[in-house]
Formats: C-alpha cells, structure tokens, sequence
C-alpha cells in the first residue's frame, strides 16, 4: 500500500530504546513516548510515525521499504551481512562482541579453543571470526541467557555481546578475545521517495 508519510522504526524493548528515541528527538521531532502496545506512533510535527519492532527485524523492514530509515546496532548489521546503507554511526549503544571463558577455565588463549564448544546468539559473526583466526571450534546456537552454558555444562566457552563486563563477571567469566566493536547506526531503505529526500532536508541535514 503506497504511503505518503516517513516511516522510522527504533527496537520495541532494549537496551537501544530510549536513546534511539532521545537521537529522533535531537533531530526536531516530536512524539509521544510512551508507546505501550501501541506499535505505531505518530509524530507531532513532521509528516512522519514511529515503528516499534524487535531489534533483530529491522533490517528487513528497511531491505522491504517497510520503514525509511531505521536505528539499529551494528551488530545486527554484521551478524547478518546486511548491505544497507548507514546514514550516520551514532554515539550510543555502544558494545563488544566478544568471547569468554570461565575463570577457572585451563583455556587461556582462543588458540586453544580447538576442538571446543562455543554457545552463542551470533553464529554468523562467530564463525568468521574463527575461520579468519583458523580454529576449528563447535558452535552452539542459543537464544537468550548464553552465559550460563558453561556453569550448566552446554558449552566450554561463550561468544556474546557485552557493554560493561559486569554480566560476565556475575556468571564468573573473563573475555579473552573481542570479536568486533559495535554502536548504533542510523540507516535508510534503499528506495526512493520524494517524502524522504523532503524529510532529510529538514531534518536530517544538519546532523550529518
């Protein structure tokens, strides 16, 4: 269904939420907050509505034309080796991929990871990191509470993100390699649209 106003998706729940929402409002725009189920929310002053969706899916609204533009983690971006284009690399949501062990673990090095087990929620990312560092690990693919694998046997080891360090200090565990760096990156549908081009002269030029 063709549309004629801008449409900006930002992750429903997490970590990138507010400040996805505090970046919208830098740039001029002005809406309510407080979504609740409400997965639709239009701005006050511009032609345009917000699109709360699962962080891991907005990729594919922007590949579809769903959404114009979009803030997501770059990690998302790279897990799934999507070629879209990054408007601007934003100052938030910053994070490192990286992979631990447990400190009572005998593995002190990630060359000493052959042979091992590796739970992680990045399977795509994981494994280039090991091919290009040519360890021969087994990947074990979960979704959700990735590091408490090794405390329950599932894994010798875990490859997830991390912005602080103190969830794996809290399940005993020290990184010993960073798989890649990541924030949050501001990103537009390659389709054009004469409201798009409207939309950027007001309100994107400036921050870019």
């Amino acid at each position: 269904m063709k549309r004629n106003n801008i449409r900006i998706a930002v992750q429903k729940e997490g970590r990138l939420k507010i400040p996805s929402l505090e970046y919208l409002e830098s740039l001029g725009l002005q809406f309510s907050k407080e979504n609740g189920r409400i997965l639709i929310v239009s701005c006050k002053n511009a032609d345009a509505e917000i699109l709360y969706v699962r962080h891991r899916d907005i990729p594919q609204y922007i590949q579809s034309g769903a959404a114009d533009f979009a803030v997501v983690g770059g990690d998302i971006l790279y897990e799934n080796n999507f070629k879209i284009r990054k408007v601007k690399k934003l100052n938030f949501g910053e994070c490192g991929l990286v992979i631990a062990i447990p400190v009572v673990s005998p593995i002190k090095k990630i060359e000493e990871l052959n042979g091992e087990r590796i739970a992680t929620s990045y399977p795509n990312s994981l494994r280039k990191f090991l091919k290009k560092q040519k360890i021969n690990a087994v990947i074990i693919e979960i979704r959700g509470s990735v590091e408490v694998a090794p405390a329950l046997g599932l894994a010798d080891a875990i490859c997830d993100l991390t912005q602080t360090g103190n969830s794996l200090q809290e399940n005993a565990l020290k990184p010993i390699a960073t798989v890649f760096n990541s924030t949050a990156v501001f990103i537009e549908s390659p389709f054009e649209r004469g409201q798009k081009s409207e939309f950027a002269n007001k309100f994107l030029t400036a921050t870019l």
